[in-house]
Order: C-alpha cells, then structure tokens, then sequence
C-alpha cells in the first residue's frame, strides 16, 4: 500500500480528449501516480494548477484560449510546479521555447508501446521531485553571473583538448544555462550527449544556438572539432571522439536503456584525451 504523500498527482493539460485519456491510463498503470485533473486549453491550466496544486504538469503547446508557452510562464510566475511538455514532433521547436518559460523537459507524444510508456512515468516520477522555486533561483543567479570576458576561461583550460557533457531528464534547460555564459572564443571544443527522443534533437540544437555565442550543430560522422562549437550527439546514434578530434557515429548501443549513450561518449573522450579532457554529468537536483 503506497501512502498518501507518496502518491505523485498529476494535471494533465491538452486540447485533444483523447490523448489526456492516453496520458492517464499510462500514468495510472502505476499505482504511485494519479491524475487529479485535466485542461483542455493554458486558462483552465493555471486555474487548476492553483486549485488542485499537483506535484507535476504535463503541458502541451498549441491549445486555443491560451497557449501552453503563456500558460508556463503564468504557472510559473504563481504557483512553481515542474512541467513536462508533452508535444508532437512537429511542435518541438516551440516545445523547446518552453524551456525559457521554466519547463524543465520535453517529451514526445507517447503511443502504448511498453518502451516509451516506461519513459512517460520515468520523467514523471524524476520530475516531480524537483523544486522548482529553488530551480529558478538559481538559474536566475546564473543570468546575472555572466563572465566579463573569455579571458578567465581560457587560462584554466590551457592543457584542456576537449570538454564532454552528458545529461539526462532536466539536462537541457541546464545545458543552456552553461552555453549562454561562454564567450564565442572559448578555447575548446564541447560535445554533448543529452538523453532524447528521437527526431527532438535538432529542435534543441536549433534552440541552444539562439542562446550562447558558440555556434551549436548537430554531430555529423567523420566531421573533426573545432574550437568555439558545440556538437550534439543526435538521438538516433552513438557518438565516439577519437583521438584525432573526429567524431564517429554508429548504431545504438545494444541494451542502454537511455539514449543515446552518455557513457559511450565520456567513455571514449577519456580514453581519447586523458588528462586533457573535462567531463561534466548533469543530474537535476531533487
């Protein structure tokens, strides 16, 4: 038996009936997750964030009335709650605009297949548990906290070939966070491998190259880093850096259960780099 205050309360928010009923007969297969509401357009959402207080939001994006990008930013504003959006793949450059609303994630539309069901409660469950407040106190400090010039960052990374970041649910918001503060001249080259659906990832590259002075891409097989870039590994593949700086892409690793892999990344720049690698692992603070 779960107790009460274990229980994660779930409002769902989308103009479409039928995928609120899909959301919620996936969450409520498990017993820890209730849905206490539904919305059908950001209005309703707001109000009913207020009034039913749920631990978490699911948002979708285009909704009449009020869209969810004005919905998350009024929630937000009122009444901290962690918000997923729940978009399809044609929405998922707007989706990732959310992020500098205060969702803290985007998710695809999910179907019954028993993979992405697990990855719907996953986020859930991890999302839940993150305080929003104390988040956007945070991240608010970081907007203040901008550098005065690249020359700081590159005296402490003077024997420094490459930095690997790796990131899971929350990752993104965090990772443009990191990017928006770094000079255009910042001496080396940063890969990312950031846990995502498939086809949302040039949705965010797209997104964090609005917001940082580097230039953001999408990681392309053969292609060699260079300083002043960002590459993002794409969802679809692996991404190795060899010890040359070029970037080879393969098939998915057999058996991850996140994807891609942020280990095979870090793994390979380790043993590319040595001592001249910086690794940095995102995990979103509960």
């Amino acid at each position: 038996m779960i107790k009460p205050e274990n229980i994660i309360r779930v409002l769902l928010v989308d103009d479409s009936g039928l995928a609120r009923d899909m959301i919620r007969a996936i969450l409520e297969s498990d017993p820890g997750i209730v849905v206490v509401g539904e919305a059908s357009n950001g209005a309703e959402a707001v109000a009913k964030v207020a009034s039913l207080k749920p631990d978490i939001v699911t948002m979708d994006i285009e909704m009449p009335v009020m869209g969810g990008l004005e919905a998350i930013e009024s929630i937000i504003a009122a009444h901290p709650v962690p918000i997923l959006v729940v978009t399809a793949l044609n929405g998922v450059r707007t989706a990732f605009a959310a992020m500098s609303k205060g969702a803290l994630d985007v998710i695809e539309k999910p179907d019954i297949s028993p993979e992405n069901v697990q990855t719907l409660i996953n986020k859930i469950r991890y999302l839940s548990k993150v305080d929003v407040a104390a988040h956007q106190r945070i991240m608010g400090n970081r907007d203040k906290a901008k550098p005065e010039s690249g020359v700081v960052v590159q005296k402490g990374f003077s024997k420094v070939g490459v930095v690997a970041i790796a990131a899971s649910t929350g990752g993104p918001q965090a990772i443009q966070a990191i990017l928006s503060h770094l000079p255009a001249a910042f001496p080396v080259p940063i890969v990312i491998t950031q846990h995502i659906a498939e086809g949302f990832t040039q949705g965010m590259v797209e997104w964090l190259d609005g917001g940082t002075p580097l230039t953001v891409v999408m990681a392309s097989n053969g292609a060699r880093l260079a300083r002043g870039h960002v590459y993002v590994n794409p969802a679809e593949h692996s991404m190795r850096i060899s010890a040359q700086g070029m970037i080879i892409l393969g098939d998915r690793d057999a058996g991850q259960i996140y994807r891609p892999s942020c280990n095979t990344l870090l793994s390979s720049v380790a043993t590319a780099y040595r001592q001249g690698a910086v690794g940095l692992i995102m995990r979103h603070g509960g």
